[in-house]
């Protein structure tokens, strides 16, 4: 049926200025409304009907009563191409009172010759042309709509939610070039089956069948009051199609309904993964930045460089970078300054620098630290043992003896979920650190100093360097496979914003000594984030049930020191709530100030002698509950890691 209608005809009609059009819409409803008058007569009489000339007068008349009517219910200020269902009414209403006037007419004054008006003429009158003139303005947007549909071949969409945000989209899609709405998808029973600015409303469960008669490829998902949770169920119900989703911001992040197209993100997996979050307590967050020197290790890193931004929007008195990549501490200084913070310090260096880290906190009178400096991919770390050592353990004791000896306020280290009873050197080192922040905690209680020293510990964050998320993403985009692991690896997930948030919140928790724990939600397994990231990508998983899928799964086995589940807690027994209902508070097993201090020489005899394997066996000793002189690997009698 498309190529019944020559597309050059189309194209010439859209280009025609707007009085052009309405003179063709004045010209063919005169025409049509003469003919229903006429209909009108003949259906009623039943044969081929020649009007005498009074009745033909009365017939040319009709329009001329009707196009006043069509002009005060605006039936010509429509944008024809956009048309929609509630413009069929409009059309019913002017028919009514046009005919009503017509049979007024007609019956009131001597038009009728001599047979008269039966009166089922103006009833037949009012419903042809009732026909008439609707099939005519939904016909030229059937013409009308032909160069649209060639140009956007294969480029339509679909805008899951007909609400106002829906439609301001549809309205700006329709004014850019990229992609065109083909319609609407919605819940709403009410609004299904009508038509919204011009486009049909359609059930969610008529996807599959829209997808073949549009061409559909995509899928926008327009629920910005909607909760995460309704957000997500909505997204995995789509997953399961070969479309590729895409989602419309929260209504917070929506400053006007113009640039809505701009604002069309991709569908993190975030979307499915995250939380609603639990709102920032303004007192907690300002209470250890706000005025103050503040002190960002790994400033360039995933989880550094979003401290360093939150902390500047929290108006420190000045806030100083510490980063040993040059690239990164580039990168992080010139987002910084393009907020318009002048009163940031970058300095190139390594936290193992212990004269350089005296000196800034020196000179600068630091008063909060965050320490975020750490080597983290756990295979790596496995692989160079000796330096992932000396960065995690040794750089956490240089600057926490450095905060100790300078008085620095608050001390906070971020720690991770793999702390916790580790198989891998990583997390082996981390614990390592928590346990000397511990230590130095347990000093400035025994002292009354007044420092807080504390841990805040928490699982992987959507898009650091470390996360599985950005290497399946670029599998993804290369065709496959995706790896993983394990089939039954599961791990936590927590977005960066989020868990950078809360940290800064912890650390104003913090008394000392605290390893504060932030709720991740349930885990999740590698595996189905693997699935929900190739469908959400318009791609299916090439499996035993669909050997004919796009991307495989390969499962690669676990790596070197890898576990299948993460914990949050060495002890389950020994979490508390604290006033903020996302952060935790445990207070973990801790070493006594003799065996930390052996436990550090040790170490650095190893580091120094090069024994990686006299390293591992300390590292993963003390992780593991035991003390250092206990060869036969019995538990010591005083507090250890348990």
């Amino acid at each position: 049926m498309h190529r019944l209608v020559p597309t050059h005809i189309s194209s010439y009609l859209v280009v025609l200025p707007r009085p052009a059009k309405q003179g063709l819409m004045l010209l063919a409803d005169t025409l049509l409304l003469i003919f229903a008058a006429w209909a009108a007569y003949a259906l009623r009489l039943g044969e081929w009907y020649v009007p005498n000339r009074a009745q033909l007068l009365l017939m040319i008349i009709a329009p001329l009563l009707a196009m006043p009517v069509f002009l005060k219910l605006g039936l010509y200020r429509s944008v024809i191409r956009y048309l929609g269902e509630q413009a069929l009414w409009s059309v019913v209403k002017a028919m009514w009172l046009a005919a009503v006037l017509w049979a007024g007419l007609a019956f009131m004054t001597q038009m009728t010759g001599v047979q008269g008006v039966p009166r089922a003429v103006p009833l037949l009158y009012w419903v042809i042309g009732t026909v008439l003139v609707a099939a005519s303005r939904f016909g030229a947007r059937w013409i009308l709509w032909f160069p649209v549909r060639d140009r956007f071949a294969g480029r339509q969409v679909l805008i899951y939610g007909a609400g106002e945000a829906g439609r301001q989209l549809a309205a700006s899609l329709r004014r850019g070039r990229d992609l065109f709405p083909a319609g609407f998808l919605d819940d709403d029973s009410s609004l299904q089956g009508k038509d919204m600015a011009g486009l049909r409303v359609y059930r969610p469960e008529q996807l599959p069948s829209l997808i073949e008669r549009f061409d559909i490829r995509d899928v926008i998902v327009t629920l910005p009051s909607a909760s995460n949770a309704r957000r997500r169920e909505v997204v995995a119900s789509l997953e399961q199609y070969p479309v590729r989703v895409r989602i419309l911001p929260a209504l917070a992040d929506i400053a006007s309904g113009r640039h809505l197209v701009n604002m069309v993100r991709e569908v993190d997996i975030g979307d499915l993964l995250g939380r609603d979050p639990v709102a920032a307590e303004p007192a907690l967050l300002g209470r250890c930045i706000r005025g103050k020197v503040v002190l960002v290790t790994g400033a360039g890193g995933s989880i550094g460089s979003e401290l360093c931004r939150q902390i500047a929007a929290l108006a420190p008195a000045r806030l100083i970078l510490l980063e040993a990549s040059e690239h990164a501490l580039y990168q992080i200084d010139r987002v910084l300054r393009a907020m318009g913070d002048n009163n940031v310090v970058a300095t190139l260096g390594s936290v193992g620098d212990a004269e350089l880290v005296a000196r800034l906190m020196a000179r600068y009178g630091v008063q909060t630290i965050y320490h975020a400096a750490a080597h983290k991919h756990v295979p790596l770390v496995e692989a160079n043992l000796l330096e992932g050592t000396r960065n995690n353990v040794l750089g956490t004791l240089t600057v926490a003896r450095a905060a100790f000896k300078a008085g620095v306020e608050t001390f906070v280290l971020i720690s991770t979920d793999k702390a916790v009873r580790p198989t891998n050197i990583m997390g082996a080192t981390k614990r390592g650190a928590e346990l000397i922040v511990q230590g130095f905690a347990r000093q400035a209680a025994a002292q009354a100093t007044g420092q807080r020293f504390c841990a805040v510990r928490f699982g992987n964050v959507l898009g650091s360097s470390g996360s599985v998320i950005p290497l399946f993403k670029e599998q993804i985009a290369q065709g496959g496979p995706v790896t993983v692991t394990h089939p039954e690896v599961t791990r936590y997930f927590m977005s960066i914003h989020e868990a950078v948030e809360l940290v800064i919140q912890a650390g104003s928790l913090a008394t000392g000594g605290e390893v504060f724990l932030l709720d991740m939600g349930e885990p999740v397994r590698i595996v189905d984030l693997a699935r929900n990231m190739i469908r959400l990508a318009g791609h299916s998983v090439c499996d035993e049930d669909n050997p004919e899928g796009d991307i495989e799964i390969a499962i690669t086995g676990l790596r070197p020191g890898e576990k299948l589940y993460e914990e949050l807690l060495i002890a389950s027994s020994n979490a508390e709530s604290t006033p903020h209902p996302k952060i935790m508070r445990a207070t973990e097993p801790f070493l006594e100030s003799a065996e930390l201090a052996d436990l550090i020489a040790t170490l650095q005899d190893a580091l120094a002698a090069a024994d990686e394997a006299g390293a591992r066996r300390i590292l993963m000793k003390v992780a593991d509950g035991r003390s250092l002189d206990d060869e036969a690997g019995q538990p010591v009698g005083h507090p250890v890691l348990a």
